[in-house]
Parts: structure tokens; sequence; C-alpha cells
């Protein structure tokens, strides 16, 4: 077990630790509001019917789902939340696909949505995920729908690298270009806040990424409930 309480992860015969596979991303981000998601890893496999990449899985158990600044990471699967329930793949994987066919996803690629599964979402819209071609999760590439791009451009984008590099990479701005249709993350860090930790603040009448009191919330929250 690794300091943060997680078995290592398997990658091609070797146990690689769950600090090793997210080694670059702690260094910009601080776990410190992040908590182990304790997923069940074989009913993930059942319900979505793939095993999902190393790196992701590590991310549940260091950070968990939540909010990195405006961009959100899903859990895999449903759970109950304090005050609304969160996100996750396979709630979000019908939506995701239909994203992907209804636009034809990547230019270039002859893969239709039952190819690709979410893993993200925010930034003022954007859409983020993996395209599953490969039999094995840890060479997924990243897809990402943008909902702002320059005329002429396709929305959908690929990346040939996994989901922790792809966040590493967009906050160093280490792209040719801003990866997604919002800057908010283009070169800057912001902070991981779990997504129970977001609704213990927003009931407390507080802002879910800063923790400081927001007054809209608190007005919010004096309405009678319907």
């Amino acid at each position: 077990m690794s300091s943060y309480g997680v078995a290592s992860e398997v990658i091609e015969g070797a146990f690689v630790s769950a600090e090793r596979l997210l080694a670059p991303l702690l260094s910009l981000v601080p776990s410190t509001h992040g908590a182990d998601e304790e997923v069940d890893w074989r009913a993930v496999h059942e319900a979505l019917g793939v095993r999902l990449p190393s790196d992701y899985t590590a991310f549940m158990s260091v950070y968990g789902a939540g909010g990195l600044g405006d961009l959100g990471i899903l859990g895999p699967l449903p759970v109950e939340g304090l005050q609304w329930d969160p996100r996750n793949i396979l709630e979000v994987s019908p939506e995701f696909r239909d994203l992907w066919n209804s636009e034809g996803g990547v230019p270039g690629i002859a893969a239709d949505g039952g190819s690709v599964l979410p893993w993200g979402s925010g930034c003022n819209a954007n859409e983020l995920g993996w395209l599953m071609l490969d039999p094995d999760p840890d060479k997924w590439p990243v897809v990402v729908w943008r909902r702002q791009i320059s005329y002429g451009d396709s929305r959908w984008k690929l990346f040939d690298c996994g989901m922790v590099d792809f966040l590493v990479r967009m906050m160093s701005a280490r792209f040719d270009e801003c990866p997604l249709g919002d800057a908010s993350l283009w070169g800057e860090t912001a902070p991981f806040v779990h997504w129970r930790e977001e609704q213990r603040r927003w009931l407390a009448g507080l802002d879910p990424e800063t923790g400081e009191p927001d007054p809209i919330i608190q007005d919010f929250l004096q309405w009678p409930a319907p």
C-alpha cells in the first residue's frame, strides 16, 4: 500500500505506485482537498464493460472525483451526494457518445460513439474523454469536444496522451495551443476539491472552489425548499 492508502497499479508486468503515476500532477496540484473515492473496480468493470486507465484509477484513489478549478473530473459510477448527486462516467456516457456521433468525431478517425468514454466536463462546456481503440486502456488517447473553436476548425480533437499527462501539459502550457475552448487552465494551475468537500462548502454558504464566504449562495440557502 502507498502512503495514500492505495494499492500499486500493474503496468506491463511491473508494479507502479499511485505516487509515481501522479507525481507530475501532484507537483502542480496538491491533493489536500482530495479523498480516496474507495471505488469497487470490479463493479466498475462490470458496469462499463472496460477496464479504465491506471492513471485514472490512481487519480480516484488520491484526488477522487471533483473539481479542478472549473473542470469537473467524473467518478466512474453513480453515488449519492450530500445535496446533489455528482456526475459520473456511466451516466454521462450516452450524451458524450451522442455528441461524437452527431458531429462525426475527430476528423480522420474511423470510430463510432461506442469507442469513446468521458472522464471530464467543464471549463465553459468542454467535454473530455478517451478514444478506446487500443485494447490496452493505458494507451488510450484523450479526445476533447470544444465549444469555442476557430472558424473552420473541428470541435473534436485528439491528444496523444493519457488523462493525467493531458492535465499536466495543459496547466504547464506544453501543447502547441490551448487544448480546450476555454483558457482558464491554460498555463495556470487551480486547486482540486473533492465533490463531497465542494458540497459541504456550498451548504455552508461558501464558494465550493475557494472555501470563501459567497453572498449569492448564502442568499440562495435562505429560500425555503420547494
